[in-house]
C-alpha cells in the first residue's frame, strides 16, 4: 500500500486523484453511475449507457472494413506462454504482461493461503505459474495459427478482444483491461505499409465523423529499459507507428484513441510465416481503441448519450 509519500504505480510524484488533470472527467463518469469502482486503479465495472457507446462505436469499426473481405475471427482473453514467449512481448513489456497463476497445493497448503489471505501477506510462493497469460494485444494470438505459405495478395483479419496491461493509474483513459477492435494484414511489405496507410485514412475518417478533433502522429511503444530507448527511437524513425490522438479534458491532452502500426516481419520470423515468394511475410495492424473512443466521446459531450449532438447520435446509432 502506497503511504502518503509514496505514489501508487502509474501515479506521477506529488499528485494526488484530486488534482489530476482527468480528476473532474473521473469524477462525473463515478457520480453519474457509467463506470464503477473496484477498489483497483484501472479495473472498472461498466455501465449498460457505457456499454451502449461501445456497442455502437465498434459497429462503426466493422462497418469501416466491411470492404476489406476480412476474416473474422475472435480469441479469448488470455493466450497460451508458449505464443507469448515467441512474440517478444516479455522481451520489450515485461513490466505490462500479467500471468495467470494458481493453486496446486494440498491441504496444509491450503490453510496456509487462507491464512496469508486473511493477514495480507503474500501469497505469491503458494501460488504457480499455468501455461497461459493475458492477452496484451488482440492480434497477438493470431500469428502463430498462420504459420506457412500465405497466398498471393496475403490475408487479411478482422479481431476483436479484451487486452491487458498492467499500468495501474487512475486515468480512466489508461484501463489495465480494454477492448480493441483490430483490422490485420500479412503478406508482403508494400502491401503491409500500404494496409497501414489506408487504414490511418480509414480511421481519421470514422473518428472525425464522430466529431472529434484527431490526428496522425508518429509514436514509439513503451519499450523497457535501456535497450528499450534504441528500439523506441528505431520506431520512430522508420514511422512504424502512428497514433490517432484526439485532445481530452479541460487540459485537452493529447491521447491515443486508436494506433496504425506496421510489424516488419517481427511476427512472421518466430512463427514461420511466409509469402508466396518465399520471403518471410511482413504484417501491419490498425487498432481501434473502443474503450478510449467511448471515454473521447464522453469526456467530449458529457456522461448522458441521450442529449449529444444530433449528428453524432445519428452516426452512432442509425
Amino acid at each position: 500500500m502506497s503511504s502518503a509519500t509514496e505514489p501508487a504505480p502509474g501515479r506521477p510524484a506529488g499528485t494526488g486523484v484530486d488534482d489530476e488533470p482527468w480528476s473532474d472527467f473521473r469524477r462525473h463518469l463515478l457520480e453519474d453511475g457509467i463506470l464503477l469502482t473496484t477498489g483497483v486503479d484501472g479495473i472498472y465495472g461498466r455501465s449498460a449507457t457505457y456499454e451502449s457507446v461501445v456497442g455502437a462505436v465498434d459497429a462503426l469499426a466493422v462497418a469501416a472494413g466491411a470492404d476489406l473481405g476480412a476474416t473474422n475471427l475472435r480469441f479469448p482473453p488470455v493466450m497460451p506462454w508458449a505464443t507469448f514467449e515467441k512474440n517478444g512481448y516479455l522481451e520489450s513489456f515485461p513490466d505490462q504482461m500479467g500471468s495467470v497463476h494458481s493453486f496446486r497445493g494440498n491441504g496444509r497448503d491450503h490453510a496456509e493461503l487462507l491464512r496469508r489471505t486473511e493477514s495480507h501477506e503474500d501469497r505469491g510462493p503458494l501460488l504457480e505459474t499455468t501455461d497461459i497469460v493475458l492477452c496484451p494485444a488482440a492480434c497477438h494470438a493470431l500469428y502463430p495459427t498462420q504459420a506457412g505459405v500465405l497466398p498471393e495478395g496475403g490475408k487479411r483479419f478482422e479481431i476483436y478482444g479484451y487486452c491487458f496491461r498492467h499500468e495501474p493509474s487512475t486515468d480512466p483513459f489508461r484501463m489495465q483491461s480494454f477492448r480493441m477492435h483490430e483490422f490485420v494484414y500479412l503478406g508482403t511489405p508494400a502491401g503491409a505499409r500500404a494496409h497501414r496507410d489506408e487504414w490511418t485514412d480509414r480511421g481519421l475518417a470514422v473518428l472525425r465523423g464522430l466529431g472529434l478533433e484527431v490526428e496522425p502522429v508518429v509514436a514509439n511503444d513503451p519499450f523497457f529499459g535501456r535497450p528499450g530507448r534504441m528500439l523506441a527511437a528505431n520506431q520512430r524513425s522508420e514511422e512504424l507507428k502512428f497514433e490517432l490522438v484526439a485532445p481530452v479534458f479541460a487540459a485537452r491532452r493529447p491521447t491515443a484513441i486508436a494506433s496504425s502500426n506496421r510489424h516488419v516481419d517481427h511476427f512472421s520470423r518466430p512463427f514461420g510465416i511466409t509469402t508466396a515468394d518465399g520471403e518471410l511475410a511482413h504484417t501491419a495492424c490498425f487498432g481501434f481503441g473502443v474503450d478510449r473512443i467511448t471515454l473521447a466521446l464522453l469526456d467530449r459531450y458529457g456522461t448522458d448519450p441521450n442529449v449529444w449532438p444530433v449528428a453524432v447520435r445519428s452516426v452512432l446509432w442509425p
